[in-house]
């Protein structure tokens, strides 16, 4: 049976960033409910200083503080899953933000059962998608758990008597932060995003403060660089011919991405709760792996299959966007996803020049690709005369089609007759 927050938490485990938002909710469950906070950070490769964020916690009264390094994990057990899909939501948005939330989730869920705790809380907005990405994650790992949602339940009226509030409860606001922040930022490992203030306006460019992990293509080097990828099973294993973990592949995309000025995207998309959003989004690392992938699959993947997968897509990526990571249906997806990955076997060679990517070559030991067959010269294994007999067949139904127009059903000879009366006023 789940709990609401009718009854007061005992001990709640936070989800908290260490940023202002996530501090002044620490404080605030604590005055609020008296509870004990345990705040948890999840390190997935968003640049912060979790030593920082720790200290902080402590100095604002929490009871435990506990630091996950999450990053192999987020890139072998979610990202390569989800590029494994070719997930792309509205077929742009390579969903760096979505698919950080189901891994925060477990792992906050996993710290509330161990430490005993009744309740979990997480800063997310009232107008925003990760409320629902985090509780639809918590539902399915624990729905016995209550969930605090701050931001739905205080009675701050705007950015400005949050501040007060933080004030007066000897918070720390950063001199940036005195007033409305110029845009709301999110990160990790795969990207970064930038959202509100300066960006409500979709009539007009995103500052070129607003990115921080590319250059624009105008500053980006003359020289082109070149980038050889190594993939097995679907996900990559090598860059340059030095093995290493898919974090760190990702890792070294993103920074020859972000010099080439590669991954930037600003899109007005559709929130789940209904309104369109703007967001700025940096994916250097992403972008050139799902571009590499899609390369390798037309040597090695059946054309059915893909086609399949690719019809698939845009729910999947749906999925992830709506918070429906532990679903059954994308468990189920992701099995169908996954089968021929066995197959996505190879090399990738990349160029990166001034915001654009350029295919150079793919080589696979699993290619169906086949010169004897694809050749223009001669050859001695393709008759074509046997495309007669193939055309013949798949053109049958057009051929039926086409007979029939010859001779119009006895209604439709009526609906033209009736049309054509002339009524005498």
């Amino acid at each position: 049976m789940l709990t609401t927050n009718k009854v007061p938490p005992r001990r709640v485990v936070l989800a908290y960033s260490g940023g202002l938002d996530t501090s002044i909710i620490l404080r605030w469950l604590q005055t609020h409910y008296r509870a004990e906070v345990i705040c948890y950070t999840a390190d997935i490769g968003q640049g912060d200083d979790t030593a920082q964020a720790e200290k902080k916690a402590y100095r604002l009264g929490a009871h435990e503080v506990h630091i996950r390094d999450l990053r192999d994990e987020f890139v072998s057990d979610y990202v390569a899953p989800m590029f494994r899909a070719n997930a792309v939501y509205e077929s742009a948005y390579l969903l760096g933000t979505a698919i950080a939330r189901p891994l925060i989730a477990k792992h906050q869920i996993a710290l509330a059962r161990s430490c005993d705790a009744d309740s979990v809380a997480h800063g997310a907005t009232g107008k925003g998608n990760d409320q629902v990405r985090f509780e639809m994650a918590y539902r399915a790992l624990a729905p016995e758990i209550q969930v605090i949602a701050p931001w739905r339940e205080w009675d701050f009226t705007g950015r400005e008597s949050l501040l007060e509030w933080a004030q007066s409860h000897q918070i720390p606001i950063p001199k940036d932060k005195m007033g409305e922040a110029p845009f709301s930022v999110d990160s990790n490992l795969l990207h970064i995003s930038a959202e509100g203030k300066v960006l409500e306006d979709p009539s007009r460019p995103a500052p070129e403060f607003v990115y921080s992990r590319t250059c624009a293509a105008c500053d980006a080097p003359d020289r082109a660089r070149e980038i050889e990828i190594e993939f097995a099973n679907g996900d990559p294993c090598a860059i340059d011919k030095k093995s290493m973990s898919a974090r760190q592949c990702l890792e070294l995309l993103n920074e020859a991405g972000g010099e080439n000025a590669i991954g930037r995207l600003d899109l007005v998309e559709n929130r789940q709760i209904g309104m369109k959003s703007r967001g700025v989004y940096e994916t250097p690392g992403g972008t050139i792996w799902l571009f590499a992938r899609r390369a390798l699959e037309s040597l090695t993947l059946d054309r059915e299959l893909v086609r399949l997968r690719d019809s698939l897509m845009p729910q999947y990526a749906a999925m992830i966007y709506n918070g429906l990571w532990f679903s059954a249906e994308r468990e189920a997806l992701q099995t169908l996803f996954d089968h021929n990955q066995c197959y996505v076997n190879g090399l990738v060679r990349v160029q990166l020049y001034k915001g654009s990517i350029s295919l150079l070559g793919r080589e696979s030991p699993h290619s169906l690709y086949s010169s004897e067959y694809a050749t223009f010269e001669a050859d001695e294994v393709f008759d074509q005369r046997d495309a007669e007999g193939f055309i013949k067949i798949n053109a049958l139904r057009l051929k039926l089609a086409a007979a029939r127009q010859k001779v119009q059903p006895a209604s439709a000879l009526a609906s033209v007759s009736s049309s054509d009366e002339v009524v005498d006023v």
